[in-house]
Formats: structure tokens, sequence, C-alpha cells
């Protein structure tokens, strides 16, 4: 469940898939994670969204401090990670996510489109933006999704 905003953190990271699989089987990896992911931090209260583009895993945490390290710490010892990068974390007020426990917004061609001005500049390589890049992407995203699911 999730809680009331009170002494909130939020880390910004990517990582690289450390498995190279097809497509199939990744999609399956995908959903296993966002399963996982959205019943723990439900319970843990920490919300965020998560975007996958070739071989790359960019993320935004939010959530109570003590509850979004545990969820990190347990990214960390996941074996499905390589070589993940803390982009930023910072102390916040309000939660960008807030009814997000994991949202995932794909590597679809039409996401693609929506990363504007930075595809052209990264080919799309998640690892190449900075932590302001990913949480204002993620956040463009799911307010698109959000607006979206409210229209259908």
């Amino acid at each position: 469940m999730i809680t009331a905003d009170t002494d909130l953190l939020r880390v910004i990271y990517f990582s690289y898939q450390s498995a190279i699989t097809n497509r199939e089987m990744m999609a399956g990896e995908i959903d296993e994670i966002l399963k996982t992911s959205q019943r723990n931090n439900e319970a843990a209260g920490v919300t965020g969204a998560l975007i996958f583009n070739a071989g790359v895993f960019g993320q935004v945490l939010e959530g109570p401090i003590d509850a979004v390290e545990e969820t990190f710490e347990r990214i960390q010892m996941d074996e499905r990670h390589n070589h993940i990068t803390v982009l930023e974390t910072s102390r916040i007020t309000t939660r960008a996510f807030p009814s997000w426990s994991m949202g995932f917004v794909g590597s679809d061609r039409v996401y693609a489109e929506l990363f504007g001005g930075i595809g052209p500049q990264t080919n799309f390589d998640i690892s190449r933006l900075n932590g302001q890049q990913i949480f204002e992407t993620l956040h463009a995203l799911t307010l698109k999704n959000e607006i979206s699911d409210r229209a259908a």
C-alpha cells in the first residue's frame, strides 16, 4: 500500500541486461520483473517507472527512504542487471509517479518517437541519458499512458 509522502527518496539509475536473450525470452523476463516489482513495491510504498531498450534498463524509484534503499539493494543483487550506474539520488517532497507501483513504458517504436530530441542524440541508448533526461522521459511517457488509459 502506498503510504503518505514524508521523507521521500528518488533514485534514478540505468543498468545493462546481463544475458543476451531473444526478444520472446526478454519479454517474458520483463513481465516477470514487472509482476514481482509491482507486488513488492506496492507493499513497500515504492513507486516509479522502468524503461528497457537495446539491452539497457532505465529506472526511477521513489518512496520512503528505507523502502527505496531496500528495493535498490534487491536490484543490485539481481543477476539480470550488470554495471548498475546511479545517476541521481535526491530527497523529494512529492512523488512524480504516485500511482505507478512500477510502470513499464516499453521499447516500442511509438515510445521511441516520444523521446523527442534525445533519440537522435543517443540512438535511444538509455545509458547515454543523464538522470534528469531519464526522469523527464519516463514521466512524460507515464503521463501519456495514463491519459490513453483514461480515454480508452
